[in-house]
C-alpha cells in the first residue's frame, strides 16, 4: 500500500524535473503523526519511509530489507512524491533498484514535477539503471511534440527504427552523429530526454525543425525528416562527409584568394537565400566556420539553424537575455548582439566578413586573444588586423570585408550586393589564373620543342660520326 509523508528527503541527487532551489536541504519534518515516525539523531523525528529513502541513497541493502520486512512500503512517497526508487535511480544504484522492484516498487511512479525513476536515470546518465528499469516495463517520457491523433503526425516523421546507429560516430558538435537511413548516410541531431526539462533547448529544437522544413537551396543543408513522436527527438539532414569549413581551415591554413572567393560566394548565396526568404526573412545568427559544411564537390552549405530567427512583422530582433559563449562563438558575433541591442540580417554580414578574412589570413579572428576578450574589441570598433600581403586582398576584396564589418549595421551591404562584388572579384582572379595557365602551357610547349630539337641534334651528330668512321 502506498503511503505519503509530510516530510521531504533532500539529500543527494534530486528530481530531474524539479526547478532549481525547490528541493534544497535535508529531510524536513512537518506535522507527521507520532505512530508513523521514529526518533532520529538529536531527537529529530524521522518517518520510516524517509529512513528507507536515506538507506536507498546510501546503497544499504541490508537496511532496506529490514525496513521493508518491518512493514515500510516500497512505494512510500515524501512530500514531493519521491520514492526510494527515484533516489536509487538518481544515484545509479542498480542493486538497490533491483531489490526495490522485486519488493513491489512501482516502476513508473511520478513525483510532483512529473519525473519518473527512468527519467531521473536518463538525466544522470545511469545506463545500468536505465536498462534495468526498461526491462521491468518502464516507459520513456513522452516527447514534447507528441500528438494523440495519428492524422496529426507530420509528413516528415521518420520511424526511429529505420535509423541505424550501429556504426555511428559523433561529427562536429556533440549532438550530431552519423546514421544510416534506408541505405543512405545521414546526419542526425538529437535532443535527449535529459534536456526535456530545458524549455529553451526544446524551443530551439522545435524552431529549428519548423525553419528547416521551409528551406530549399543548393547552399543550405538539406532537411530529410525528423523524429518527434518518440524519444530521443531527432532532426535528420543530409550528411556531408567532407566536414565543416573550420576543420578544413585548421588543416589547410590560409587559402588562395581564388579558393577563398569561391567559398565566399557559396556562403553568400546561401545567406542571401535566407535573408530574402518570403514571407519572412531568416537570420542565421550563428554563422561561423563550424556551421558551414563541405559537400563532395567542394561546395559549401550553411547548416545548424538552432539559433536562427524568423523576422515576421518587425524588422529587427532583440535577445531575451545576453548571449553566452556556451551558445555560440563570440569571435564571430556582431557588436550589436554582444551589446544586447536590436539587430537584423546584417549580423550575418558581419560574421561573413570575419570568415572571409580568416580564409585569407589562415588564422582565427583575433587569434592571439582569449575568446572572452574578443567581444570588448568588437564593441570598441576594433577589427582583426590584415597581416597577409596586400596582393591577396586585391581587386576590392579588402574593401568588401571592411564594408561588411562596418560598426553601423545599416552601412553594411546586403548579400545580394556582396554576391555582385564577389563575382566581379572572381572574374579578375579567373582572368589572372587563366593567363598564368596559358603562360605555363606555352612554356611547357617550348620546353618540349627544345628537348625534341636537342634530341634530334644529338641523333644527327651520332649518325655523322658513324658515317665518318665507316
Amino acid at each position: 500500500m502506498e503511503s505519503k509523508s509530510q516530510q521531504r528527503f533532500g539529500l543527494g541527487r534530486q528530481s530531474s524535473l524539479a526547478p532549481e532551489g525547490q528541493n534544497d536541504g535535508g529531510a524536513v519534518v512537518s506535522g507527521a503523526d507520532d505512530e508513523d515516525v521514529d526518533e532520529g539523531e538529536g531527537g529529530v523525528v524521522v518517518d520510516p519511509g524517509v529512513r528507507l529513502m536515506y538507506m536507498a541513497n546510501e546503497g544499504d541493502l541490508e537496511g532496506i530489507k529490514e525496513a521493508l520486512d518491518s512493514g515500510t512500503s516500497a512505494n512510500f512517497r515524501d512530500i514531493d512524491g519521491r520514492t526510494a526508487l527515484h533516489v536509487a535511480a538518481c544515484q545509479g544504484l542498480a542493486d538497490v533498484v533491483q531489490l526495490l522492484l522485486r519488493r513491489g516498487a512501482t516502476v513508473d511512479v511520478k513525483d510532483r514535477w512529473g519525473s519518473t525513476p527512468l527519467a531521473d536515470a536518463i538525466y544522470y546518465k545511469n545506463n545500468d539503471v536505465i536498462k534495468l528499469l526498461e526491462a521491468h516495463g518502464a516507459k520513456h517520457p513522452v516527447a514534447p511534440m507528441h500528438v494523440q491523433n495519428v492524422r496529426e503526425v507530420p509528413e516528415y516523421e521518420i520511424n526511429p527504427q529505420e535509423l541505424d546507429f550501429s556504426k555511428s560516430v559523433n561529427i562536429t558538435k556533440g549532438t550530431f552523429c552519423i546514421a544510416s537511413w534506408r541505405g543512405t548516410q545521414v546526419a542526425v541531431k538529437r535532443l535527449g530526454e535529459e534536456l526535456f526539462r530545458d524549455g529553451e533547448k526544446v524551443k530551439a529544437f522545435t524552431d529549428e525543425l519548423a525553419l528547416l522544413q521551409k528551406l530549399r537551396h543548393p547552399n543550405v543543408v538539406q532537411f530529410l525528416g525528423a523524429v518527434t513522436q518518440s524519444t530521443p527527438m531527432m532532426i535528420v539532414t543530409e550528411y556531408l562527409p567532407k566536414g565543416d569549413l573550420g576543420a578544413f581551415l585548421r588543416r589547410k591554413g590560409a587559402l588562395k584568394p581564388i579558393i577563398a572567393v569561391k567559398f565566399a560566394l557559396d556562403i553568400a548565396r546561401g545567406l542571401n537565400y535566407l535573408h530574402e526568404h518570403k514571407p519572412e526573412a531568416i537570420i542565421h545568427r550563428d554563422l561561423e566556420p563550424s556551421n558551414i559544411l563541405r559537400d563532395d564537390s567542394g561546395h559549401l552549405k550553411v547548416a545548424d539553424f538552432g539559433l536562427s530567427k524568423l523576422m515576421l512583422v518587425t524588422k529587427s530582433i532583440k535577445e531575451d537575455k545576453p548571449v553566452g559563449c556556451q551558445e555560440t562563438s563570440w569571435r564571430y558575433l556582431a557588436p550589436e548582439v554582444l551589446k544586447n541591442e536590436e539587430y537584423d540580417t546584417k549580423v550575418d554580414v558581419f560574421s561573413f566578413a570575419l570568415i572571409l578574412q580568416e580564409m585569407i589570413e589562415g588564422s582565427l579572428p583575433f587569434s592571439e586573444k582569449q575568446e572572452n576578450e574578443v567581444p570588448k574589441l568588437y564593441v570598441q570598433n576594433e577589427r582583426p588586423p590584415f597581416r597577409a600581403p596586400a596582393k591577396l586582398y586585391a581587386h576590392g576584396l579588402r574593401e568588401l570585408i571592411e564594408d561588411c564589418w562596418n560598426d553601423k549595421p545599416s552601412k553594411r551591404p546586403t548579400f545580394r550586393h556582396v554576391i555582385s562584388r564577389l563575382e566581379e572579384i572572381n572574374r579578375y582572379l579567373l582572368r589572372g589564373w587563366r593567363w598564368k595557365a596559358k603562360a605555363l602551357t606555352c612554356f611547357q610547349s617550348l620546353e618540349a620543342i627544345f628537348k625534341s630539337d636537342h634530341a634530334n641534334s644529338r641523333s644527327r651528330s651520332s649518325h655523322s660520326t658513324v658515317s665518318t668512321v665507316g
